[in-house]
């Protein structure tokens, strides 16, 4: 897809938001369930179900997958495709491109070890390796555009209010607020 393209496609969705800005929200789903024995939890991916565990680092034998590697990917994925779409629209070609994302928890947080260490990952960095000719002052421009619009980034960057919603079978829901 080219600039030009890009723009067509996304010209009537931005008149569309400027004239009614209800229609901008978007709603997003994610489900899982309980469906083998053990500490894991299996949720329903694009690819297929992938089986959630323990990190050895709290008692899994990294069998599953983790769930802080998988935040990773899904900020990896969106930065990358808001990374490409914004190069797309300034024109800037890119002919390849290698992304990473690191970060890391405090095991202690989450086993309740010391109650002083927040739980959750931090230390969080994006990597990007770009085969491209654009000069460094263009380069600078896309990856301050890539993490102002990467959703995923914005989110993990403003921790978002969570509702956990509990529905005991047979019994009326309760909710708690996370954050």
């Amino acid at each position: 897809m080219d600039a030009s393209t890009l723009r067509e496609t996304q010209a009537p969705l931005k008149q569309r938001y400027r004239d009614d800005a209800a229609s901008a929200r978007t709603p997003l789903h994610a489900a899982a369930e309980f469906a083998d024995p053990g500490v894991t939890a299996t949720v329903r991916g694009w690819a297929g179900p992938v089986r959630a565990g323990l990190h050895p680092a709290t008692g899994g034998d990294g069998s599953d997958a983790c769930s802080g590697d998988m935040l990773l990917e899904a900020l990896l994925a969106c930065a990358g495709v808001t990374l490409r779409s914004v190069a797309t629209a300034m024109g800037v070609q890119i002919r390849a491109a290698s992304l990473t994302a690191e970060g890391c928890f405090d095991a202690r947080g989450t086993l309740g070890v010391d109650r002083e260490v927040p739980v959750g990952v931090t230390d969080v960095v994006v990597r990007a390796e770009l085969d491209t000719d654009a000069d460094d002052a263009t380069l600078a421009r896309l990856a301050t555009a890539t993490e102002r619009y990467c959703v995923v980034g914005q989110t993990l960057a403003t921790s978002p209010r969570i509702d956990v919603v509990r529905r005991p079978v047979g019994r009326p829901a309760a909710a708690t607020t996370i954050g």
